[in-house]
């Protein structure tokens, strides 16, 4: 019995033994073939396979392969490596796309698949095609495929190590959160020439220090600390599978996803004006500001990481990136998400005094106007519900609005009035509801909060669904 909830905007992603396992893996790489042999007409097809740390991550990787192979792929076994790892040994192994056993953010007992065809991540109806191809149980009868295992940490480490230019050695903090960064950030930064502090560097599934989210501030603490204890110039650090970023400047202050991109957009812009940047529906209006100050053409878009590398692709955009550390450059880069690639980047604007002469990561952003703002807010709903919750608010809150504020819908509501905005979305990775709200001063902000908790709570009682509780947020 398939759990069809799994299917999500843009991967497969569920509790193991659960929602998912080994018996699943096997299945999907039967589906992934059948479905990929009828998209491509190239034969036979050849696909790399990654994994990150967790604890089954391993038994689900082989087990995928087998219905890979048995379905007659060729598969390329990267072996456990970050998520853009995955990503990139498409480009450097020109596969015919790829696919990451990986669970991501979530919390340990979660696993999940991302997948690529072509140089192209699946996202949306091609993930509903899949699972209706697993559920048709109709897979072609096909010559079985070879497996072959490449290395390729010490690829990616050279690539990189080549492009960056680095002039002053700094001391960084990378935080790996015992997940897969662990195995590249490190010695890539030691080649950069850091001095380098390592946290939480020993792969282990459990995450037995802190949850690998950089979103979350209290995640950060003890990179915080270490930052301040050791003196060092700036903290980084990655989610479990090493496509999300966090960041703490020299003074052990967060610097969130939206500030981050405003650092690589003033880098970006410099060689190349006029560009297009885009960022989505949890960022700050400083950000697509800054964008225009600086020169270039800010474009607000959906959150997930697949929808925004396709409307990279479409505006033909040099940079992305969104509040929860996904960042994405096109300038130098391959157009994937990658926290590692993205932390090198942060080291060569740093070291060289890109953008700023003092030399140090804070006084980068010292121009930026002050606003009080909450980081991402994650409220538990029930997953079945959580899209009709946030439907039903968005009418309720559209209804009471009024005046000359700005209404967003391309992803949940976005509300932006004359002196801050507010955000709610149902997250498409987790049974969550996500608020974001943003002011000039603490009274606004929380006058705009009300109003969308009490939006909330007024469609939670129209639909039928439990009194919401704000403060089980995580």
């Amino acid at each position: 019995m398939i759990t069809e909830t799994i299917f999500r905007e843009y991967d497969i992603r569920g509790i193991t033994g659960k929602e998912l396992d080994a018996k699943f893996a096997y299945q999907l790489g039967l589906t992934f073939s059948e479905w990929a042999h009828q998209k491509l007409s190239q034969i036979p097809l050849t696909i790399a396979v990654g994994r990150d740390c967790r604890l089954t991550s391993d038994e689900y990787a082989d087990a995928l392969i087998q219905g890979l192979t048995d379905a007659g792929v060729n598969v390329i076994d990267i072996g456990t490596c970050p998520t853009p790892l995955t990503y990139f040994s498409v480009f450097h192994y020109e596969t015919n796309g790829a696919i990451m056993v990986t669970g991501s953010h979530n919390p340990a007992e979660y696993n999940g698949f991302k997948l690529g065809i072509g140089k192209d991540t699946l996202h949306g109806n091609q993930i509903q095609e899949l699972k209706h191809v697993m559920l048709a149980q109709k897979f072609t009868p096909r010559n079985k495929g070879k497996i072959e295992k490449r290395e390729i940490i010490s690829q990616y480490t050279d690539y990189v190590v080549n492009q960056i230019k680095a002039t002053r050695k700094l001391k960084v903090v990378l935080d790996a959160g015992n997940g897969t960064a662990a195995t590249v950030a490190p010695k890539l930064f030691e080649r950069m020439g850091a001095e380098v502090i390592p946290l939480y560097c020993e792969l282990d599934g459990r995450f037995p220090n802190h949850h690998p989210d950089p979103t979350v501030p209290k995640n950060l603490a003890t990179l915080v600390e270490s930052v301040k204890n050791n003196k060092a110039d700036f903290g980084i650090g990655y989610d479990g599978d090493s496509d999300r970023i966090g960041a703490v400047d020299e003074n052990g202050k967060i610097i969130f996803g939206d500030e981050l991109m405003i650092i690589f957009s003033r880098a970006v812009l410099k060689t190349n004006p006029g560009a297009t940047i885009i960022s989505e529906v949890k960022s700050s209006n400083r950000l697509y500001n800054d964008i225009a100050k600086n020169g270039g053409k800010p474009l607000m878009w959906k959150t997930g990481h697949s929808l925004i590398k396709s409307k990279m692709k479409e505006t033909k955009a040099a940079l992305a990136g969104e509040m929860s550390g996904h960042i994405f450059f096109a300038d130098r880069w391959f157009g994937f998400d990658d926290a590692i690639y993205s932390s090198a980047r942060l080291y060569e604007i740093v070291s060289n005094r890109i953008l700023n002469s003092e030399g140090t990561l804070s006084s980068i952003l010292k121009d930026l106007k002050p606003m009080i703002n909450t980081p991402e807010i994650r409220i538990d709903c029930e997953e079945t519900k959580k899209f009709k919750l946030i439907e039903e608010g968005s009418k309720i809150l559209r209804g009471k609005t009024t005046g000359d504020a700005k209404i967003t819908t391309i992803d949940g509501l976005r509300v932006d009035y004359s002196n801050g905005w507010g955000l709610i979305r149902a997250s498409n990775t987790q049974p969550v509801i996500v608020m974001r709200f943003e002011a000039e001063d603490q009274g606004t902000l929380q006058t705009i909060q009300n109003a969308f908790e009490s939006a909330l709570t007024e469609a939670a009682q129209k639909i039928g669904h439990e009194k919401i509780n704000f403060h089980s947020s995580h």
